[in-house]
């Protein structure tokens, strides 16, 4: 353990950082219109279901392109793969901004957006296993996942800000056009910062030999843990992305405005970062994955029974918290980890992709859900299968590693 300790290497944080800003960057672009859909559905004279396809649309292309980013991340590394994100996000992010005023060409915009993103999210595992230690890594993968919830966050409260506000354009295509600037602005620093590992292999159980994509595939078929994992961020995952789609359709529904639809959705990203930056490190410290796998089930259930069950918009403020706070800042980052371990020696990205390619199928059919059978009487299905979260985190084992450690 010393000899990696000497073997750190300062630079990890500058690398870690620009591929957060990059990661928030297309976070912020997914969910744009997702907390002004009110808004934006007026603007383009179009159907709140047309306004969601918008953010759907990644989920879509997500189906597609899950495991060829996965491979392509593996076979060439991150620097390529988050250079042909960084690319991507900084042309059609300055095309979204451009054309903000047609929606077709928005659309075309949010697909070539949708590509990247794979790139993106696909690669933060891997990052963390080449450029962090094992005492690390929880962290690092915490702080990576952070940025997704600092771009989701910054869509809910800029959003419904900005109409308020007098930016260089007013209301929508003001916002396009901040999003662009940042979209190039992030491309720019990780295609000069990232690099592809540090001098040092900060390997600790042999987790730098790893086995070619395909074989890493037919592995994770074999580990029992890895399935239920698999399961878990199927429901967990899901739901967060039918939330925070139709987060503002929601808070309709239960008879809030705009503003408020907003604050419930940043109350679950605010948490969300409080609970990525408070525990993960802990588990590093105490070398344990599965008892805060069981807590942050455990408080995600919990959450949403109080979101779907009341209407009382300071209870919800609470649940949305709950919710953030457990499922976000706790389950996705060690639950990334977790599965990286026990799935060793399969490729880091390629056990993400599946994770989030899970999260993302039933993200779609939970947000088509919403729409055909109604936003509130759908919610009981999605608190029904969370509940299901509870039986599979008690069937994982501990880490291997851990056991290690």
């Amino acid at each position: 353990m010393q000899s990696q300790t000497n073997q750190k290497d300062p630079y990890r944080w500058l690398v870690l950082f620009a591929y957060s800003l990059l990661t928030a960057t297309i976070c912020l672009q997914w969910l744009s219109f997702a907390p002004i859909a009110r808004e934006a559905q007026e603007f383009y004279h179009t159907s709140a279901f047309a306004i969601d396809f918008l953010a759907l649309v990644y989920l879509v292309l997500y189906l597609f392109l899950a495991l060829p980013a996965s491979y392509f991340i593996d076979r060439y590394g991150i620097q390529k793969g988050l250079g042909i994100g960084a690319i991507l996000t900084a042309f059609f992010g300055t095309a979204k901004g451009l054309g903000s005023d047609s929606y077709a060409l928005v659309c075309c915009t949010q697909v070539g957006l949708g590509i990247a993103q794979p790139f993106l999210l696909n690669a933060v595992t891997k990052l963390s296993f080449q450029w962090f230690p094992l005492e690390e890594r929880a962290s690092a993968i915490a702080l990576g996942t952070l940025a997704q919830f600092i771009g989701i966050i910054t869509a809910m409260l800029v959003g419904p800000y900005s109409f308020q506000v007098n930016l260089l354009f007013p209301g929508i295509k003001g916002l396009l056009s901040l999003y662009a600037f940042l979209s190039i602005i992030s491309a720019i620093l990780s295609l000069l910062v990232i690099r592809e590992k540090p001098k040092h292999s900060t390997a600790a159980h042999g987790e730098d030999r790893e086995i070619p994509f395909r074989e890493g595939i037919k592995h994770l078929r074999k580990v029992k843990d890895f399935k239920f994992v698999l399961l878990l961020f199927l429901i967990g995952l899901g739901v967060f992305n039918a939330i925070s789609t139709c987060i503002d359709q929601i808070g309709q529904a239960k008879g809030f405005d705009i503003e408020q639809s907003g604050l419930l959705g940043g109350s679950i990203l605010v948490s969300g970062i409080i609970g990525a930056i408070c525990i993960p490190p802990f588990s590093d410290r105490f070398q344990k994955r599965k008892i805060f796998l069981i807590i942050s089930m455990i408080g995600f259930v919990l959450g949403l029974g109080i979101f779907v069950i009341y209407d009382s918009f300071p209870t919800l403020v609470l649940a949305s918290v709950l919710i953030g706070f457990f499922l976000l800042g706790i389950g996705a980052p060690i639950g990334f980890l977790y599965a990286a371990e026990i799935s060793s020696p399969a490729p880091e990205s390629t056990s993400q992709g599946l994770l989030l390619l899970a999260g993302q199928i039933s993200g779609i059919i939970f947000i088509l859900g919403l729409h055909l059978f109604g936003m509130i009487q759908f919610s009981y299905v999605l608190f029904g299968l969370a509940c299901l979260t509870i039986i599979l985190v008690l069937r994982l084992r501990e880490s291997p590693w851990m056991a290690k450690g």
